[in-house]
């Protein structure tokens, strides 16, 4: 049984109806005191205290745009900052927030570490980007610079289809109006690589096989391991659409994994996945995306052999008793 009171319960803020299923299933399963809070309808108060709970876990999605809750985005930019100030002990706080909505900045932590990802440029009008294209090897994809479970990214194959889109004013750039004009980068194998990290440290591995129609690499939302089983998605709504997405467990090159570990240090990510792929025309690895908000892939057990929510879960009790027994 849990040590952490009922009356400095661990918070989870969130606003997608089913992805933490598994969180508060395990929560529950060992009497941890926790409350949910809605990332899209929340406020707080600039001179409150904030100190009645043990830990806040922020869960916030940069995808809320696509469920009409938007403004709990740049929110919770704002409420992170001021939860820290009144000395609140977060979970994926206000730094590793910062990375998971800006997908330029992401890029910019990436070039200080001096790690490889795909070239590319950032522009904030949808005129820029066929300049922007200049120089880079086609096909290219425009991302939107927040985005989340593959939402705001096309593929073009040449200048030209690019230019149409252009003056068709098909290209949106999202929700800050800002998007990255980036190589697209042939993966090796059929299949991009996904880490999961814990406290900054390597969790586990997978690789993602795709149909290449679709963006979205939600780990929860894959369907099928390599050999064809179905896997239960118990992390998404039962009726979400199949995807043809394959996965597989596997464990990373050493280097990869120190790499891996520094971005999420540096990021100040508690919680996170990092995607990398290895480019099939010259065998380079390119990393390619920071994940604050990690969904833990579908059915664990029988794709990486453990369940990482216990895990998870571990980890947020030991940081919640640290702090309630400061206090």
């Amino acid at each position: 049984m849990s040590t952490i009171s009922s009356d400095r319960p661990i918070v989870i803020f969130h606003e997608h109806p089913d992805w933490f299923r598994p969180l508060f299933n395990e929560l529950e399963a060992r009497g941890i005191s926790y409350v949910r809070q809605n990332a899209a309808e929340h406020s707080y108060d600039l001179a409150a205290d904030e100190q009645q709970y043990s830990l806040f876990f922020n869960r916030m999605s940069p995808s809320a745009y696509l469920r009409n809750n938007e403004q709990g985005i740049f929110y919770t930019l704002g409420l992170l900052a001021h939860l820290e100030a009144k000395g609140v002990l977060m979970v994926n706080g206000y730094k590793a927030f910062q990375y998971e909505t800006n997908k330029a900045l992401q890029h910019v932590l990436l070039e200080k570490l001096g790690l490889a990802y795909p070239k590319s440029r950032v522009i904030n009008h949808a005129s820029q980007a066929v300049e922007a294209a200049k120089g880079l090897r086609f096909p290219i994809v425009v991302k939107a610079n927040i985005g989340g479970s593959g939402a705001g990214i096309t593929r073009y194959d040449s200048v030209e289809e690019l230019a149409l889109a252009v003056t068709s004013k098909e290209i949106k750039l999202g929700i800050d109006h800002t998007a990255l004009v980036q190589e697209f980068i042939p993966a090796r194998g059929g299949h991009i690589n996904r880490v999961e990290t814990l406290g900054g440290k390597y969790l586990y591995a997978i690789k993602v096989y795709t149909t290449g129609e679709s963006f979205n690499l939600c780990p929860a939302d894959i369907c099928q391991t390599t050999n064809g089983k179905e896997l239960a998605r118990n992390a998404c709504a039962l009726d979400a659409p199949k995807n043809g997405m394959k996965v597989e467990g596997f464990i990373p090159p050493q280097d990869v994994v120190d790499a891996i570990e520094r971005i999420v240090q540096e990021a100040g990510i508690d919680v996170g996945g990092i995607e990398y792929t290895v480019d099939d025309r010259d065998g380079k690895v390119y990393y390619y995306d920071v994940n604050a908000l990690s969904n833990f892939v579908a059915d664990a057990v029988n794709v990486i052999g453990f369940n990482p929510h216990e895990r998870l879960v571990d980890y947020l009790e030991k940081r919640a008793q640290l702090k309630t027994q400061e206090a």
